[in-house]
């Protein structure tokens, strides 16, 4: 028993909408994987639910045709794992990405209950995945606070600071706050430093305090934040 065109336009327009919900919340923190492409996932979920589902009914028709309607669909769930990790980048010593690709993993899915005609179950999970990235980071900032890596970059003229001065502080800050990376860029008007390390916000600002109170350092400021 095939679908009547409203019932297709509405799981189609439902799943898009739903989608675009879920994209919303990631396109507000300008990720690549934004608003189009969640509706797109959600979109084309549905749609090879529906085909998956009833594009084969004239064929079914003939006794001796079995089709098992569930693998085009079944196809989703594994190919949409290409597409989640091409939104996961290793970036600066932080891997990056992953919520967003378990959000296209999930708008998916939605797709997938929209497309088969489960609008209750597409709809809540909606409201709970929306729920859940944009609800939950707040409280996860502020009861887990992780060591995540942190940059900042600051530069000196040449000949006015000392790197043994830079050498001890460093020591000082991989023994208080832990391990941390130096990198140096020398131009010919200032030598540019860039350090990299894991910590909290408060020690992140705590370092650079430290940083702005050495001899020559002229400018200082922050090149990395980890935000999923």
């Amino acid at each position: 028993m095939g679908l009547s065109n409203i019932e297709i336009i509405l799981r189609l327009f439902t799943a898009a909408v739903l989608g675009g919900l879920i994209g919303f919340e990631r396109e507000r923190l300008s990720w690549v994987a934004g608003l189009r492409t969640h509706m797109l996932v959600c979109l084309g979920s549905a749609l090879v639910m529906i085909v998956s589902k009833f594009g084969f009914d004239d064929i079914l028709s003939e006794n001796l045709v079995v089709l098992d309607p569930s693998r085009v669909a079944a196809q989703v769930v594994s190919g949409i794992g290409f597409l989640g990790a091409g939104t996961i980048l290793f970036w600066k010593q932080a891997i990056r990405g992953l919520t967003t690709a378990a959000s296209l993993w999930a708008v998916a899915a939605v797709g997938l209950a929209v497309g088969s005609g489960l609008y209750l179950a597409g709809i809540l999970a909606t409201v709970f995945v929306f729920l859940i990235l944009a609800g939950v980071k707040p409280l996860e900032k502020r009861f887990f606070r992780k060591r995540q890596s942190r940059g900042m970059r600051f530069s000196i003229k040449p000949g006015t600071f000392s790197m043994t001065s830079l050498e001890d502080v460093l020591a000082k800050i991989h023994e208080q706050y832990g391990p941390t990376k130096l990198q140096m860029e020398i131009s010919k008007e200032e030598e540019i430093f860039y350090l990299i390390f894991k910590t909290t916000e408060k020690d992140f600002l705590s370092v650079m305090d430290i940083i702005k109170k050495l001899p020559g350092v002229e400018r200082i400021e922050v090149i990395d934040e980890n935000i999923n």
